[in-house]
């Protein structure tokens, strides 16, 4: 039987050996290597373990071992894994000082396998007692002295006396105090002192930082060249005032903001030379005009089918900045004819009128269910038929609006001069003539700039209508839909989502189906189609049989369809885990319905799920079963969703 392997060991222990030990050590160590590399040239693949020290450590040390950053090239030859194993000692102890441990052990084995092709190399570490922080100075001079921007960033890193050295906390602090100072308009500050003095055999570590801050620069005149919209119009733009102490990152909101204006093809926003003197930061801006616009989308969704977008935009009608858009959206379920002219005034960036037409086909599915019943004895017993069919309605609006943005709320104020026309098989053609008033509360988030949001942590609409504008039913409506997502650890992600509509109807079978309650979809309750779930609302039809066998008898015909609710409740909870490469899973479950009483039962459905994130768009693929269907005779199966849509 041949023999096994020899494993070759080096231990260290720093400050015990002598210059004797280290002239016979590592000779001692490569002559089981000389007899192994005698063998000749082969390709080589290394296994490295490391042992003794918890996760941060022992990411830090694989990232500084040569000995991993080689393994896996195509082909490396025993000498060179030979050469590579001798830095372990010098890696490790690199990797293990800037956490705070500077006398370490590591016991380090090399061990050739599988007919030396391959290398075993485990590495095992007593980091030993760390230095520890015995006293921490940092302190502020100058006009910034009292500033918290400086007390922020100086407790920002886990500099405290006591706590265990980490020299990329230090090196966070001294980079922090520099950068508040360049965001804050502290042009001159700089460091007088910045020392980390460190006694490895007292394991003991100073820190003293000491920065002067000098006197705090202003805006100074703002330069613009551009000939998109009047200069006046511009500089209700700017995020900054003339001046105004010097601030980054008003700097930044303001290029964002003339971004999101859409007026530029391109916008340079460059502070100029400062002036030591007067203390003033003059800014240059130079913008090109932007042409007019035109964009196409496609996408795919269970609830919409193939849907298509295609837009038109004027960025700047004229150079008071107003705008008008035009989009035509086209899908198996929706067709949207939607134009809006936008007027901005006050503060531009949050505050518009605006005028929009809508004109909006949709055809929500809803099958019909009937019973016909003959007196007996010529048809004793019933049965029912299903049918499929469609609730169709059409808005034709015309809606002038007013936004205002305030802190972290915004308001819509609108009156929609509406059109409708509700197409079912009960009560057949419907027609309305009204005009509906509004107010929108969203929340936005810190920093707004007037952008599109595609979701929104809060969101209420309250809308209504009576008899005197035209309604045939009063009817007051109030929607309210939240989602959140909170960050469990790195890669697990919980999501909660949930909407409550309640309405106060008079007459509820006169209401146009455009503000009754529907539930189910793919942003809804999964597990079921698009609006699937309402009530089921059945009338009594009343005739005599016109043909066949039973000429003549009279019947009662009970027709059934769902038609919308007075209320919705749902919600949705959702456990979601990332993984490589812009991929992640879910697992959920979701809950609700469209209701006539706020007590009736809800729809409870469960389901996993797909995600993948591209550059601009989201691909979801959910597989949802329902567990409990009210108003069903038979569970629906499972069914899938696809959605394609915009990347929050």
């Amino acid at each position: 039987m041949a023999d096994s392997p020899t494993p070759i060991r080096v231990k260290h222990a720093r400050r015990i050996r002598t210059r004797h030990t280290r002239r016979w050590l590592p000779l001692a160590a490569l002559l089981p290597l000389a007899a192994l590399l005698s063998a000749g040239p082969a390709a080589a693949e290394i296994r490295v373990e490391v042992n003794g020290v918890d996760s941060t450590l022992r990411h830090n040390v694989l990232a500084l071992l040569s000995l991993e950053r080689y393994k896996d090239r195509d082909r490396i030859e025993p000498d060179a894994v030979a050469r590579l194993f001798r830095r372990v000692d010098g890696e490790v102890r690199d990797a293990l000082r800037p956490f705070g441990y500077y006398e370490p052990v590591i016991d380090a084995t090399l061990t050739p396998e599988d007919e030396q092709r391959n290398w075993r190399v485990q590495i095992d570490i007593k980091p030993g007692e760390p230095v520890l922080l015995d006293s921490v100075s940092i302190s502020i001079h100058g006009a910034g002295a009292n500033d918290p921007v400086f007390e922020r960033a100086a407790t920002g890193g886990a500099l405290v006396k006591g706590a265990r050295l980490e020299h990329a906390a230090y090196e966070k602090v001294k980079t922090d105090l520099q950068s508040a100072a360049a965001t804050f308009g502290y042009l001159d500050a700089r460091l007088l002192r910045n020392e980390l003095q460190v006694d490895p055999a007292a394991h003991r570590a100073s820190i003293v930082l000491e920065l002067e801050t000098g006197d705090r620069y202003r805006f100074g005149p703002t330069t613009i060249e551009q000939d998109a919209i009047r200069e006046s119009q511009l500089r209700r733009y700017l995020r900054y005032r003339e001046g105004e102490p010097y601030d980054a990152g008003k700097l930044l909101r303001t290029q964002f903001a003339l971004d999101d204006s859409q007026f530029f093809a391109s916008v340079d926003l460059l502070p100029d030379q400062r002036d030591p003197v007067r203390h003033i930061v003059p800014i240059r801006i130079t913008a090109k005009a932007a042409r007019n616009s035109y964009s196409f989308g496609a996408g795919y969704g269970t609830d919409t089918g193939a849907r298509g977008t295609i837009s038109w935009l004027d960025p700047r009608v004229n150079d008071r900045g107003h705008r008008m858009r035009v989009s035509l959206q086209l899908s198996q379920t929706t067709q949207n004819i939607n134009a809006r002219y936008d007027v901005p005034f006050g503060d531009p960036v949050l505050e518009k009128m605006s005028l929009q037409f809508v004109d909006q086909t949709q055809h929500i599915s809803s099958n019909v269910y009937t019973q016909t019943v003959l007196p007996a004895p010529v048809a004793p017993d019933t049965g029912f038929t299903t049918s499929s069919a469609t609730i169709d309605t059409r808005e034709v609006s015309l809606t002038p609006s007013i936004s205002l943005s305030t802190g972290r709320w915004q308001r819509v104020f609108s009156a929609k001069f509406a059109h409708d026309v509700t197409s079912d098989a009960i009560d057949n053609r419907k027609v309305d003539n009204l005009v509906v008033p509004s107010i929108v509360i969203a929340a936005i988030p810190e920093g707004y700039l007037g952008e599109e949001l595609f979701s929104r942590s809060l969101y209420a609409q309250l809308d209504g209508s009576v008899n005197a504008l035209g309604a045939k039913a009063n009817f007051l409506r109030l929607d309210i839909h939240s989602e959140q997502v909170f960050n469990l650890g790195s890669v697990w992600h919980l999501l909660l989502r949930g909407e409550i509509g309640i309405s106060a109807v008079h007459n509820f079978d006169e209401l146009p189906a455009a503000y009754r309650f529907f539930a189910g979809g793919d942003r809804s309750v999964r597990g079921f189609g698009y609006d699937d779930l309402s009530p089921l609302r059945t009338v009594q039809q009343t005739g005599t049989i016109d043909s066949g066998p039973n000429l003549g008898q009279p019947f009662n015909r009970f027709v059934s369809q769902r038609i919308g609710g007075r209320h919705l409740l749902t919600g949705t909870v959702e456990f979601e885990r990332d993984l490589p490469r812009n991929l992640g899973v879910a697992a959920f479950s979701d809950f609700g319905n469209a209701l006539d009483r706020l007590d009736d039962k809800l729809a409870i459905s469960v389901g996993v799920g797909f995600r993948w994130r591209l550059p601009v768009v989201t691909v979801g693929i959910d597989v949802a079963k329902a567990l409990h269907a009210p108003g069903f005779d038979v569970l629906p199966g499972p069914r899938l969703h696809l959605n394609i849509s915009p990347r929050l």
